[in-house]
């Protein structure tokens, strides 16, 4: 095992983390016991204790285990934005014995039937606003498919006025519904029906976060308690979390990093969590200076966005004392400005929906930019060539590999697809993640980008994460996706989709761009082709969608081409 790292880990943290052998509930029993009446969540101003968490929790699982019939080891659905009944119903979900599936809310009918299909599920729960993609499902085959649904309406936790804005979504009134299986979660929690004996272990399935499908259809990662306890523990260490502490969260639950840094952590330590359904930069930092939060966990494209705001300076952010976050990395222009502003690092990390969240953290005390950080307590990982499978020295870009507690036990129901995702080096089992990287001197771990996104220009490589990285440097970039595109000379090409800063639009051309960028890298990384966009798409959980935008590009190529129009880069 790579050891280098070890001198710099974070001073009176452990190498080696004892996890408690319990299941994931059994937090939210500590916490209502020690915190009874310590608001857990605010949610636009309206708090709900420990307490009272945990016994909407309960009452969740005694109605999924008595009026939906579900059983241990079943997959319930959960499929809703960030709010207190997301939380509620994963954990009473947990309660009941069962087995969380999240879904993306951005998911339409279609996609929603993959995961009840694939999952077995004949449950779920959904709020009003996103029923109408739930209805088809329900009785849409006899033998298979959804049979019971509880529905939420958000508006349900608005019991205070509230200084910072509600979306209409959120704000909007209990709908009514008269169909068989379907049941309003007033209702539900009106039944106070009590749960059966909580008898699931730390190698249960505890929740199954489905894969974003960038090869084929998405694929359920299977998790057990212990794996989830392990990335939930392990951030409550690493970054000393005090039981006092109040973090902002609203990166998505559905998501692995929001499910376990903004809220799993929060119930292990007791912590305070403030919760925004979508981002909104306004909002979250209204949410900071008034509820004087402390950490923040955040995605590039957020920070990005949070600190372009004009009125920023009008809000007092002294009480943030850690942002944090993962996903891509920070661009260095981006974190200069945060530590202007703050005085703050922003600490990396890096992890996967098959590693439950991160398996490298950068120290908080020594942290390095645009770096994954390092393998965190009994990660053992390693830089592998991908052909060979043969570890590479320090320095050199190979396969990142990773062996550890939090490690998947497989995908459910594909086998063949588990098998190819692992490899065994020294009587080990590793988890092959496909994103390349190298290790430095320090033992700190860097990532190049993903095995299948690299662009072959003339036969050098290219790395669209590093060429994004040094765009951010210009003034005029707001955002920036670079993708690679067909070329009749060099194969493929570099093209860099630009959002322009609000305050520079109409004032630069794309041909600017195209020669700043050759003097800031090498002439065979420097986009060829610069478009300005308005937007760039993004996925629930934030990250901005480069395949999509390739694939689109390719399209427009080949309908050009068939109908005689030349399409490619300008020569």
């Amino acid at each position: 095992m790579n050891e280098r790292h070890h001198p710099h880990w974070p001073p009176q943290v452990p190498l080696h983390l004892t996890l408690p052998q319990t299941n994931i509930f059994y937090n939210a029993e500590v916490s209502a016991a020690r915190f009874p009446d310590k608001p857990f969540i605010i949610f636009y101003d309206t708090p709900v204790t420990f307490a009272e968490f945990k016994d909407e929790a309960e009452r969740i699982a005694g109605f999924l285990q008595q009026e939906c019939d579900v059983k241990a080891g079943d997959r319930v659905l959960l499929y809703m934005q960030n709010s207190p009944q997301w939380i509620m119903a994963y954990y009473g979900i947990l309660r009941a014995n069962a087995v969380v599936v999240p879904v993306n809310p951005m998911n339409l009918t279609t996609e929603l039937r993959h995961y009840v299909e694939d999952s077995g599920a004949t449950t779920i729960i959904a709020p009003q606003c996103l029923f109408p993609q739930v209805e088809p499902l329900i009785g849409d085959a006899p033998d298979q498919g959804l049979k019971y649904a509880i529905v939420a309406t958000y508006s349900d936790y608005l019991k205070r006025p509230s200084p910072i804005t509600v979306p209409e979504f959120v704000s909007a009134a209990r709908k009514t519904f008269d169909i068989p299986g379907v049941t309003p979660w007033r209702k539900v929690l009106e039944r106070r029906i009590a749960p059966g004996a909580l008898t699931t272990g730390p190698d249960d399935l505890c929740v199954m976060p489905y894969t974003s499908g960038t090869t084929g259809k998405p694929k359920g990662c299977m998790h057990t308690h212990r794996s989830v306890m392990s990335t939930l523990l392990g951030g409550c260490v690493w970054f000393s979390a005090p039981p006092d502490g109040t973090y902002l969260s609203v990166l998505p639950f559905f998501h692995v990093t929001g499910m376990q840094g903004g809220m799993n952590s929060a119930v292990f330590s007791g912590t305070t969590i403030i919760v925004l359904p979508r981002w909104d930069r306004d909002a979250a930092a209204l949410c900071m200076q008034k509820y004087r939060v402390t950490a923040w966990q955040s995605i590039s494209t957020m920070m990005v966005d949070f600190l372009s705001n004009p009125k920023l300076g009008e809000y007092d952010l002294s009480s943030l004392s850690g942002a944090r976050g993962g996903g891509a990395a920070m661009p260095d222009a981006i974190a200069k400005k945060l530590k202007t502003l703050t005085g703050l690092d922003y600490v990396e990390g890096y992890g996967m929906s098959e590693t439950i969240a991160g398996t490298h953290i950068n120290p908080p005390h020594r942290p390095k930019p645009q770096c994954l950080g390092i393998p965190v307590f009994d990660v053992d990982s390693r830089v592998i060539d991908p052909a060979t499978l043969q570890e590479l020295p320090a320095g050199e870009t190979g396969e990142i590999v990773v062996n550890a507690p939090q490690v998947m036990l497989g995908y459910w129901r594909d086998p063949k697809a588990t098998q190819e995702a692992f490899i065994e080096l020294d009587g080990k089992r590793f988890l092959r993640t496909g994103d390349l990287g190298h290790i430095d001197e320090d033992g700190y771990f860097f990532m190049t980008d993903r095995l299948k996104r690299m662009i072959n220009a003339s036969g050098y490589k290219v790395w669209p994460a590093e060429v994004e990285a040094l765009m951010y440097r210009h003034p005029a970039i707001h955002e920036v996706c670079v993708i690679g595109v067909k070329d009749e000379k060099r194969g493929e090409t570099v093209k860099a989709l630009v959002v322009p800063d609000a305050a520079h639009a109409g004032t630069i051309d794309e041909s600017e761009i195209i020669a700043w960028a050759r003097e800031q890298m090498a002439p065979y990384k420097a986009p060829r082709i610069v478009e300005f966009v308005t937007s760039l798409p993004k996925s629930g959980s934030g990250k901005i969608l480069w395949r999509k935008l390739q694939e689109e590009d390719a399209a427009r190529t080949d309908a050009n081409a068939s109908n005689g129009t030349r399409g490619g880069a300008p020569q």
